[in-house]
């Protein structure tokens, strides 16, 4: 079966692409997005590959058993960067490092100095490390996957409930919209920082805690720009007409209301994805974010904050967040240009 896109739909995503910086920007930003998944393959202390004796290993994805994977009877796992210079005098064995060779929690220190130590390509710290000695490369990779997860995940929570309250505010009306506006306005009043606070001093917030204390709140901007567009849908030729062939309420909403709101939907995906990654990062920063030692944007821009004779920490998060913010605001830009109304419909 052939599948193939609706004209108008075809015509919107040739208007996104002829909006350069907005879809060349996407392209990268998926592009990072995919690479962060893989993160191992570029930050990593294992190997991803070693040759031993004849045999092949790959301890980054592999089953990997400490101590006995290549003969070395310790009862930690092997080092791999010291075991890199052992075979450098081997023509037999061989190994490949990522080019970072350092996952984003171990810590590297030295004899003669205190850290945090400035970027050096002799050492692989390519960005330097923080004040424990931890790669500021790595805790970032790892801190973006961290954000963006975060955020992805936020996202759609959120935008299922908001979504779903305000098509129902909107078509419903009378009663249950009245309820419901009461409701948003008494939640929305509520200090969301206070809310962060209280849970922090009662329990480490994880990753869960945090999407769910931001969903009680996230929820209710979406809501009211989808109250307002079915509010007006609903009033329109084709859903008297639905309703007059006799579909149910269900149906009307989402077959024929919410594929027409599409746009007002798909508009503020972008801009929702960078309001959770500077969330996060901003709790982070504050100290009631996620718990050490775990990545994270934040953390490294109050070490940097704290430490401004190391500019490497925090111009490295400043310059991070900056491209992605940028990135999400052009591809925003593209998309709200690409998908307006106005550009497509003709208005009686």
């Amino acid at each position: 079966m052939h599948f193939q896109l609706n004209p108008l739909t075809q015509k919107k995503i040739q208007r996104f692409k002829s909006i350069r910086r907005g879809y060349y920007s996407f392209i990268l930003f998926t592009l990072i997005v995919l690479l962060s998944c893989f993160a191992e393959i570029l930050v990593n202390s294992r190997a991803l590959l070693v040759h031993y004796e004849g045999s092949w290993h790959f301890p980054t994805y592999g089953a990997v058993i400490p101590g006995k994977v290549f003969g070395l009877d310790y009862s930690y796992e092997t080092n791999y960067r010291e075991l890199e210079k052992h075979f450098n005098n081997d023509s037999k064995n061989f190994i490949i490092m990522p080019p970072i060779p350092f996952n984003a929690y171990e810590n590297d220190l030295k004899t003669s100095a205190f850290p945090p130590f400035p970027p050096s390509f002799k050492d692989s710290h390519y960005l330097g490390t923080d004040t424990i000695g931890r790669d500021v490369a790595a805790r970032l990779i790892y801190g973006f996957r961290t954000a963006i997860f975060f955020s992805l995940i936020l996202l759609v929570v959120s935008y299922l409930v908001g979504v779903s309250i305000g098509a129902a505010m909107g078509y419903f009306g009378g009663l249950f919209d009245l309820l419901f506006q009461r409701i948003i306005e008494i939640w929305s009043n509520i200090p969301f920082l206070y809310v962060i606070m209280i849970v922090s001093s009662i329990m480490i917030p994880n990753f869960l805690t945090l999407i769910a204390i931001i969903l009680l709140f996230g929820w209710i901007q979406l809501t009211w720009y989808m109250r307002t567009v079915t509010y007006k849908e609903k009033a329109r030729e084709y859903v008297m007409a639905a309703k007059a062939l006799g579909a149910s309420h269900s149906r009307v909403i989402f077959y024929h209301i919410l594929p027409n709101t599409i746009s007002i939907i798909i508009t503020f995906i972008p801009f929702s994805l960078a309001s959770g990654i500077i969330a996060l990062t901003s709790l982070d920063f504050l100290g009631f974010g996620l718990p050490a030692p775990t990545p994270s944007w934040g953390e490294l821009l109050s070490q940097g904050s704290n430490n401004l004779e190391s500019l490497w920490i925090v111009s490295s998060v400043i310059v991070s967040m900056t491209v992605i913010l940028v990135m999400v605001a052009f591809i925003g830009e593209a998309i709200r240009e690409a998908f307006d109304p106005k550009q497509h419909t003709t208005y009686e």
